[in-house]
């Protein structure tokens, strides 16, 4: 089973567009989301999904981490989707408007077929289930566990969008009424071990950088480790705040040499920087180091 990698920022990029395709890493995300989905027009499907399986191929040989985003199962059009995408190049497959964890198994019995079928590993393909549903959102634990493919599943909230119609909650700058939610699939993905959880509320103010930033470290604060962008501008900025500091990196660093220092010595609570630490920051901070490593700045 292929690993998960740790995705600070994950662009949208329409399915249909190959010039824009082409020019998305220019902008340096993390990962590319190509969307056959709400980007593509019902009629242009077909076309677009030959570009998709094209620049997977393309990108996917050139190092980029692509997620494809397919139409979810009630419109009848995942199979096609998935039968025009799944290669060895692909990284992961969205799944939009999970119901459950039936929705997971049907994905994964579909792309292991693929797989086989195509003679490449089983298990190349991982699966990223979108809650965009109330039930989805109330069954993440088991939507999270249907498949070892799931991977990176979070929390996601948005203005007006299909959680917002699912739910009820009204949208605030503030953030309030999606605290629930975001916190709730944090913790059933962090129970089935999601290594590198995405969520948060998605920010669709283009302009509002500040705005976009402050959430992004509220998200971050919360223990997601990314996001996902629908504008080439807003990539910067998330990738630096899902980036841990050198500063970080030498807090942690100090801290897990003191406490090993310590229990050398025959003790077991140290203090570094006024700070009361014992084993458990130990582990913290090597976990928090391990994911700085992964990412290559440590």
């Amino acid at each position: 089973m292929r690993r998960a990698k740790p995705i600070r920022s994950a662009l949208f990029v329409p399915g249909n567009r190959e010039d824009r395709i082409q020019k998305a890493p220019r902008f340096g995300a993390d990962a590319l989301i190509l969307d056959l989905e709400d980007a593509v027009a019902l009629p242009d499907k077909p076309r677009a999904r030959a570009t998709v399986r094209k620049m997977v191929e393309e990108l996917g040989r050139a190092g980029q981490n692509v997620f494809v985003r397919v139409n979810d199962f009630e419109t009848g059009l995942t199979w096609a989707d998935l039968d025009a995408v799944v290669c060895p190049e692909l990284y992961c497959v969205m799944l939009p408007k999970v119901t459950g964890p039936e929705d997971v198994k049907r994905c994964d019995t579909i792309i292991e077929f693929l797989e086989r079928q195509r003679g490449f590993e089983v298990g190349t393909v991982l699966i990223d289930p979108v809650l965009e549903t109330a039930q989805g959102m109330r069954q993440a634990y088991e939507v999270a566990i249907a498949s070892p493919r799931v991977t990176h599943l979070g929390g996601l909230t948005g203005k007006d969008g299909d959680i917002a119609r699912a739910i009820g909650f009204q949208w605030t700058p503030e953030g309030h009424e999606a605290f629930f939610y975001i916190s709730k699939v944090l913790l059933d993905a962090r129970a089935a071990n999601i290594s590198y959880p995405m969520g948060g509320r998605g920010w669709w103010d283009i302009q509002d950088l500040d705005g976009l930033r402050a959430e992004a470290i509220r998200t971050r604060a919360f223990g997601y480790s990314g996001m996902l962008l629908i504008h080439p501008s807003h990539v910067a900025i998330v990738n630096e705040v899902f980036t841990p500091s050198k500063e970080e990196i030498a807090h942690w660093k100090e801290l897990i040499a003191a406490v090993e220092k310590c229990e050398a010595e025959g003790s077991s609570v140290v203090v570094v920087n006024g700070m009361m630490v014992d084993t458990a920051h130990v582990k913290v901070a090597r976990d928090l180091l391990n994911w700085a490593r992964e990412l290559g700045v440590a």
